[in-house]
């Protein structure tokens, strides 16, 4: 790091500093590291995946909300595909699942938050929605589990990054089938966002997270851990949504590759 940015880095600095990255800056790295967007999850998950894209010389990539409620994050995550995309070259396709009326039926027990969460919560305004959607950017409607396996049968890209706010541990359950699915497609490391694991109410036995432990507990060549490593190089390190990014490691792809590199360079984050 240069002195410049060193200096910018530092307390009486740092709040203009991020001021002009977030007005005047086009560099997707500088974004990321500034956090300088609205949803700095999303656009740190979004570089992360076209990074891992070209590790593994893929050149397009899809990148999914799971819960969408009413659109603005499926917004953002398409603002933020076309500044990555622009700055990495790989081409990134946006899609966002949600059942269009709401979130679903609760499983009817402790592990949906039935404390915390109702049938209906969150409803859309799809058609609404649709008029500010580009492109490169699909909305799916209808059950997770429904509408996920038409999806796959589609052939898209490779997922590269989702963020799952569903809420729910059983729509979250659906949502993870994105990596186990039968003709699924995904990088090597998948990068992903969990809304809903932060508060009072969360622990390890409903909700999101219990999903997560079910799904590392089944025994499938996928395994969801934290994103280890993620603080590093940011500005603001202490932000809390840094604390809710993991990554999917697919290790049988992982085991069938072959680093070619000297034995004496330092792995970093060229690693596959």
């Amino acid at each position: 790091m240069g002195i410049l940015s060193r200096i910018a880095a530092e307390p009486p600095f740092r709040l203009l500093t991020y001021g002009l990255v977030k007005r005047f800056s086009r560099s997707a790295r500088a974004i990321d590291r500034w956090s300088a967007v609205d949803r700095p999850e999303y656009f740190a998950g979004v570089l992360a995946a076209a990074d891992q894209a070209l590790r593994e010389g893929v050149g397009e990539i899809s990148v999914i909300e799971f819960g969408v409620a009413g659109g603005n994050g499926l917004i953002a995550l398409q603002t933020y595909a076309g500044i990555v995309e622009a700055e990495t070259g790989i081409g990134i396709r946006v899609f966002g699942f949600d059942t269009g009326d709401g979130l679903p039926e609760l499983c009817g027990d402790f592990r949906d938050h039935p404390d915390q969460w109702r049938s209906s919560d969150f409803k859309m305004d799809a058609a609404a929605l649709e008029q500010r959607l580009a492109a490169r950017t699909s909305l799916r409607l209808g059950r997770i589990a429904d509408s996920l396996p038409r999806f796959i049968a589609e052939g898209p890209p490779p997922t590269g990054f989702f963020s799952c706010d569903v809420d729910l541990y059983s729509s979250t359950k659906e949502a993870l089938q994105i990596l186990t699915l039968p003709g699924t497609r995904m990088l090597r490391r998948v990068s992903i966002y969990f809304d809903d694991i932060d508060f009072f109410c969360s622990h390890r036995f409903a909700g999101e997270l219990l999903a997560i432990d079910e799904f590392n507990e089944s025994g499938g060549a996928v395994r969801i851990d934290a994103w280890r490593g993620v603080k590093k190089g940011r500005v603001f390190a202490d932000q809390s949504w840094l604390d809710k990014m993991f990554v999917a490691h697919d290790l049988e792809a992982i085991d069938r590759c072959s680093v070619r590199r000297p034995p004496s360079r330092e792995f970093g984050l060229g690693g596959g």
